[in-house]
């Protein structure tokens, strides 16, 4: 199973995370991000015990294919 990178934060102190990958075998996105610990936002979900939550940012969201211009650099 090959992942493959859409884009990371450009303005991400560390320069590699958030990142946003495709795994096209399974037709789904991967999303590395800051992981949250807030428990007064985790109370406003209903997360089951098997998944987690991360967060982006925002401007994160220019790299899903849905939203990416075909032409652009898939790893800005």
């Amino acid at each position: 199973m090959a992942l493959r990178k859409l884009g990371k934060d450009p303005e991400s102190p560390s320069g590699g995370s958030p990142t946003i990958y495709l795994d096209e075998e399974k037709d789904s996105y991967l999303v590395q991000g800051l992981k949250v610990e807030d428990i007064e936002r985790l109370g406003q979900m209903d997360i089951p015990g098997h998944e987690s939550v991360v967060e982006i940012p925002r401007r994160m969201v220019q790299f899903f294919l849905e939203v990416k211009k075909v032409d652009e650099d898939p790893d800005v």
